[in-house]
């Protein structure tokens, strides 16, 4: 497609875009199979059924990267309930270094941009995304580096602190621990594989209402109809404060992302790639270029039998939310977890129901949003 436009909206937005603290673990037809997690491992799980053997799977085996979260954790962590239900954490890193560098200053390690937890029910028919806003106070535990340094933990830490001091395992740990649900699995992504992962896809076609205009994530749209590109789609996930009816916060930025997956996965569908080997290999190899996993997931078979377990969800049964919050008392700029409703949403997906709709009520995001300017 190819119109102006600017803001994004969603009939099926459900995200109102709530500060968040996220957790734990209509046919199956091939068309079906874009099912998933996230902006990346989504598509990636998805296209490597059927990527090939021989050259081809050592290939794309060779470009995982795995990280051993369960040997980093140890055995405190919550119980693993084998009730055929899955969780998985999704995270997308914000680093400027290397080739991110174009999109800010390295101040440092790398924080984590996005972060989703999947809930995959009983059966693999349904899922629920738990968004959680970076910018979310919580207490941080004590995390171990990968070369062994202790991290003490910290009251009132921001959220994406976890990943920088402390790398997927500080991660995981701190989702846990917030959740009480113990994480399956864990998948990042960071901004360059991002881009490059929407490109070899051809894009991703979106509708805006509203104009969008963020210097600071270099995207500028007019209403209308649009193919986002990969360096578009980045800004559009990316944008803060470029969006009528936006505050600059996450809860804005967490509405697009996750209308954007929708809109992402529903794409997955027409573009051909299950048909098409050549772009099937090409979007496989950028796919598992631009990932980390767990080393439970970090080879294309496993990969695959995810993908495949998983074939029946589609965007229509996907529930996503963002983890209940309230603005800050002491900075505005800062939201706080509401104890009584984020209960809710861990007790439900613990128990593998649905997240009740009077858990969202009165969050800090459940007062319209971003979300309705893009479909």
């Amino acid at each position: 497609m190819a119109d102006s436009s600017g803001t994004v909206k969603t009939a099926e937005s459900r995200a109102r875009g709530i500060r968040a603290t996220g957790r734990r673990r209509k046919g199956p037809t091939r068309r079906r199979r874009a099912l998933t997690i996230t902006l990346c491992a989504l598509v990636s799980v998805v296209l490597l059924g059927g990527a090939g053997l021989g050259y081809v799977y050592f290939k794309l085996n060779g470009n995982l990267k795995g990280v051993d979260i369960n040997a980093a954790l140890g055995h405190d962590r919550p119980k693993n309930v084998d009730d055929g239900s899955m969780d998985i954490l999704v995270m997308g890193s914000d680093s400027r270094a290397g080739k991110n560098g174009e999109y800010g200053k390295d101040e440092g390690g790398a924080r984590s941009d996005t972060a989703m937890v999947v809930h995959v029910f009983k059966g693999h028919k349904k899922a629920s995304v738990v968004s959680i806003p970076r910018d979310t106070l919580i207490s941080r535990p004590d995390c171990t580096t990968k070369d062994g340094k202790n991290v003490p933990g910290e009251q009132r830490a921001m959220f994406n602190t976890a990943f920088e001091v402390g790398g997927p395992a500080c991660a995981v740990k701190t989702v846990e621990s917030i959740s009480g649900i113990r994480m399956d699995h864990f998948i990042e992504v960071d901004f360059t594989g991002f881009k490059r992962l929407i490109d070899a896809l051809g894009g991703v076609d979106i509708t805006t209402t509203k104009a969008i205009d963020d210097r600071n994530s270099h995207l500028h749209l007019r209403p209308g109809h649009h193919t986002l590109d990969g360096e578009q789609s980045l800004g559009l996930v990316r944008t803060r404060h470029g969006v009528p009816g936006g505050d600059g916060s996450d809860l804005g930025r967490i509405q697009l992302q996750q209308t954007f997956l929708k809109a992402l996965m529903n794409q997955v569908k027409n573009v051909g790639v299950l048909t098409n080997p050549t772009k099937l290999y090409d979007v496989a190899d950028t796919a598992t270029k631009a990932i980390t996993t767990d080393t439970d997931l970090n080879s294309v078979s496993e990969l695959t039998g995810l993908a495949k377990s998983l074939g029946s969800i589609g965007s229509e049964n996907i529930d996503m939310v963002t983890l209940p919050v309230t603005y800050d008392t002491a900075n505005p700029d800062r939201v706080v977890p509401l104890t009584r409703q984020g209960k809710k949403v861990w007790d439900a997906l613990r128990n593998d129901r649905d997240i009740p709709k009077s858990a969202i009520k009165g969050s800090a995001g459940d007062q319209g949003g971003t979300g309705k300017y893009v479909k």
